[in-house]
């Protein structure tokens, strides 16, 4: 059984504040005390020791009762024995850990006015009362401090752990983003080639093999791209993923037709923008069923402005995951992403660009 709880903040000080019950002894040793007076000090010893080590455990007003059962051993003892005013001091140490700073402070202001008003009746001589007092308001000041600073560092630590969590939290769901825009993607593609291969074994076994190749290498490329996106260093280029994007879409039948100017973009703005064409492209693949599909990437007013429509059947009005995905990186570089359905799908995001950019 632990007489104290487990707390680095406590070590082994607990103990060596017992050093004040040295005060409580010099009475009975120097004047001679007899059996009742040394009963009484060692039963208000064993019955304090119980109070003190207890009050570790407690908060609240658990630990304000606790106290009070302190003090009242003060209270009882002192006019009999001036040193039991160390119990005073055991008191407004605790007093500090009872509740915030306001209300320690006034639980210290009532003890101490505990301790004057028992003075100003029993007589107390001055030394005995003004060394309570003082010691009282030290120790229970102090206390006082290093029980808000305590407080402040338990607050700072929990919102580091908060912290923490939602950049944990974050780097899930950039991995996740990730992965669905590599994966999506490339399974699409990896799908078309072997539908394409298998209808081309018969015929032209030769094309075949060629998408075979293709299906190998994009499995390859696939793999890498995985584990870069785990890494959080993917950043392929714009130009590579539109030349990406004719492939796929020629492989799945779908003319493409591509209107790009060159643009001064920021390498997160281009990786960004790469991979909003990648999850955009998947989704005509996948989803649109169309022939044609444009892009057109140039500057207009100062922003960057990428589109990207089809002539699919549209109609999709809930975003999916992929969509959400483009949405939430574009917002963080505080762009803009607008999608309408009504005839095939249009995708227009608006990147802003910096000054240099916009006056080059």
């Amino acid at each position: 059984m632990r007489v104290l709880p487990k707390n680095h903040f406590l070590g082994w000080t607990p103990y060596a504040w017992l050093v004040y019950l040295f005060f409580f002894y010099l009475q009975p040793i120097y004047g001679h005390a007899g059996i009742r007076e040394w009963v009484i000090t060692m039963a208000a010893t064993l019955v304090f020791v119980v109070l003190y080590f207890r009050g570790y455990w407690l908060s609240g007003w658990s630990l304000v009762l606790n106290t009070a059962g302190i003090t009242l051993i003060g209270v009882l003892l002192t006019p009999h024995n001036p040193g039991a005013v160390a119990f005073f001091i055991y008191a407004s140490a605790f007093i500090a850990f009872s509740g915030d700073t306001s209300f320690a402070l006034k639980l210290l202001g009532t003890l101490l006015a505990i301790l004057s008003v028992e003075a100003w009746f029993l007589h107390f001589s001055l030394g005995t009362w003004l060394t309570g007092a003082v010691f009282v308001l030290i120790v229970g000041g102090v206390n006082i401090h290093f029980a808000q600073a305590r407080r402040d560092a338990r607050k700072l630590e929990m919102a580091q752990e908060e912290v923490e969590h939602l950049a944990k939290v974050a780097e899930r769901e950039r991995i996740a983003r990730d992965l669905h825009d590599v994966l999506g993607h490339t399974l699409s593609v990896i799908v078309l080639k072997s539908e394409l291969a298998s209808k081309l074994m018969e015929r032209d076994p030769e094309r075949a093999k060629n998408e075979i190749r293709d299906v190998e290498k994009i499995s390859r490329d696939a793999l890498a791209d995985v584990r870069q996106a785990i890494r959080g260093y993917r950043a392929k280029g714009l130009s590579e993923e539109m030349a990406r994007a004719r492939a796929t879409l020629e492989t799945a039948g779908v003319r493409f037709d591509c209107e790009a100017k060159e643009i001064g973009l920021s390498p997160a703005q281009e990786s960004v923008l790469a991979l909003v064409m990648r999850e955009a492209v998947t989704n005509v693949v996948r989803h649109a069923k169309a022939r044609t599909c444009k892009v057109e990437l140039q500057r207009v007013n100062g922003d960057c402005m990428l589109q990207i429509e089809d002539d699919g059947r549209g109609g999709f009005q809930i975003e999916g995951h992929g969509i959400r995905g483009m949405r939430e990186r574009i917002e963080a570089l505080g762009g803009h992403v607008e999608r309408s359905t009504g005839q095939g799908t249009r995708i227009k995001i608006t990147l802003p660009l910096n000054v240099e950019e916009s006056r080059a």
